[in-house]
């Protein structure tokens, strides 16, 4: 899931990510595991809206967040380094995601997330 936002700052992050994270389904959604910095600062409050414990890496330690960095290099390959985003729609972004959410990934044994996903929900209804 990509969310458009129009600045940094928590307040916008955090309401950007309880939006997309209600979006869930409540089994699939037990954490967030995020960089330290800013724009988390109001973690408390997405936690208390949405139920999802937040937690935070350790600075200089990629390893703790192997699916952002994965998911990052293929964001890059479509948004490349300094690419304004604010000229892109949430459409726009809706079909990047699903672009790469229909994509083998070698971490799901090339499987494709959104059928790895659908599997997922559906073993827990």
């Amino acid at each position: 899931m990509l969310a458009k936002v129009a600045g940094k700052d928590t307040q916008t992050v955090v309401s950007a990510l309880i939006k997309q994270a209600k979006k869930l389904p409540k089994e699939l959604s037990k954490s967030l595991t995020w960089d330290p910095g800013k724009e988390l600062t109001d973690h408390r409050r997405f936690t208390l809206a949405t139920k999802i414990d937040v937690y935070f890496c350790d600075p200089q330690s990629p390893w703790q967040r192997g699916s952002y960095e994965n998911t990052n290099g293929l964001l890059r390959q479509c948004f490349p380094k300094g690419t304004d985003l604010s000229v892109h729609s949430q459409a726009y972004l809706n079909k990047v995601a699903r672009q790469l959410n229909e994509r083998p990934r070698e971490t799901l044994q090339f499987e494709i997330p959104a059928e790895r996903f659908s599997t997922c929900v559906a073993s827990t209804g």
